[in-house]
């Protein structure tokens, strides 16, 4: 009976000391966390066929100021949505781009022949593929052609080649 009456008041003190414990766990402050958009802004800029480095660098330099600007406008439109407001950008990831051109003789798809920027790890596009030839059936006769009338040669027009640089950017922005 002896040990029994301190062993019994060790177990409740140590029971207060967790209670008490508990409910300034309970107590303290918590922290919100932080609301944020995240959007990807794309932008499409002309660039010269024949472009060397420094002009293609400044190219993409413009493209990737444009998708900012794009971004940030698309930001500005969902946390509106969402009745929020964008505010300061927490992080920044260059989307890289690639280059395509458009134009020249009977394909629409023309080779990209200027040096090319520093892209970082973004995509290139697959050029568009090719029309396919129907192989000709073997043991099969055709009829023969009519008479077929000469025709004086007409000139194709020429058409210009039009390169475009596409840049992307993501960015993320705090909600308020």
């Amino acid at each position: 009976m002896k040990r029994a009456l301190p062993a019994t008041l060790a177990v409740a003190a140590a029971l207060f000391a967790a209670n008490m414990l508990a409910v300034a766990v309970a107590e303290a402050p918590t922290v919100t966390p932080l609301r944020t958009i995240s959007v990807q802004g794309v932008a499409r800029v002309p660039i010269g066929q024949f472009d060397n480095a420094a002009a293609a660098t400044a190219t993409y330099r413009e493209g990737m100021a444009g998708a900012v600007t794009d971004a940030q406008s698309k930001a500005g439109f969902l946390a509106g949505k969402v009745g929020a407001t964008i505010g300061a950008v927490q992080s920044v990831a260059e989307g890289g781009g690639y280059i395509t051109c458009t134009g020249g003789g009977e394909s629409s798809y023309v080779e990209y022949e200027g040096e090319e920027p520093d892209f970082g790890s973004a995509p290139t596009p697959l050029p568009a593929p090719a029309a396919a030839v129907a192989p000709r059936a073997t043991g099969v006769r055709r009829a023969r052609p009519r008479r077929v009338r000469h025709r004086r040669p007409t000139a194709k027009k020429a058409t210009a080649v039009t390169c475009t640089l596409t840049a992307q950017v993501s960015l993320v922005y705090a909600l308020s």
